[in-house]
């Protein structure tokens, strides 16, 4: 005899793959949450590695901050003695500049002329003075020219002072101070060859020199002393 089932199978069937659908569709969301929990972790791990890498790099670069301070202050120290060092050498290269300008000033200026006032303001020197014609202004620039201690000498200003002065011209002069090379390498170091190391050819140049050379008597020295150091007379005689 046939056995027929008379029971609702489809209705069974359809809740078997409700079921299976419904645990396939659990274990998807299951799997789903664990990668994201792992990839959460995963990323979070990174973040405090980068994190941690950045604290690192905070620390080092306030270190070399700290460092640039340092070597700032250095640099700053070291221009300052830099300064120092060049203000020393060069006061200690000056020291006799003014002895030789002393000198110069008498040596160049002319009996027919006599200064009134000077200034001096770094490698420059201002000259105020009194003369008797223009003729003896241009003599004096010109040995003020040839002096090795002072240069280019320009006429700031000359002018006719009214009234019967025995000097009736006053002038002005701006000269450019030099120092001359063999002073300079004294200065920087060298030293100088005794006169009993030059050769004879020098030493004869240098005699034939000296005696086409007149020498000036003591007298005009010592005239042209007064005339250098002697103050300002308004007006005078002839």
């Amino acid at each position: 005899m046939a056995h027929v089932n008379l029971l609702p199978w489809r209705a069974e069937r359809r809740r078997q793959r409700e079921r299976e659908f419904y645990m396939q569709l659990g274990s998807a969301f299951f799997a789903a949450l664990a990668f994201l929990m792992v990839w959460g972790f995963w990323m979070g791990a990174r973040i405090d590695n980068q994190n941690e890498r950045n604290s690192y790099l905070q620390a080092e670069i306030k270190q070399v901050k700290a460092r640039n301070a340092k070597i700032d202050g250095l640099e700053k120290v070291r221009e300052h003695l830099l300064a120092r060092k060049k203000i020393i050498e060069q006061l200690q290269a000056d020291r006799s500049q003014m002895v030789h300008l002393f000198d110069e000033l008498v040596r160049t200026i002319p009996s027919s002329a006599r200064l009134t006032g000077l200034k001096q303001t770094g490698q420059s020197m201002t000259l105020d003075g009194v003369a008797q014609s223009n003729a003896s202004v241009a003599e004096y620039m010109r040995n003020i020219e040839a002096s090795p201690w002072m240069g280019h000498a320009d006429l700031r200003k000359t002018e006719k002072i009214a009234g019967s002065s025995r000097m009736p011209y006053k002038f002005g002069l701006n000269v450019k101070l030099n120092r001359p090379k063999s002073d300079e390498t004294t200065k920087s170091g060298g030293v100088a060859p005794p006169e009993s190391m030059a050769s004879p050819a020098v030493a004869d140049s240098t005699a034939r020199t000296m005696e086409a050379t007149p020498v000036k008597p003591v007298a005009r020295t010592a005239h042209l002393k007064a005339h250098a150091v002697r103050p300002k007379v308004e007006g005078g005689a002839r």
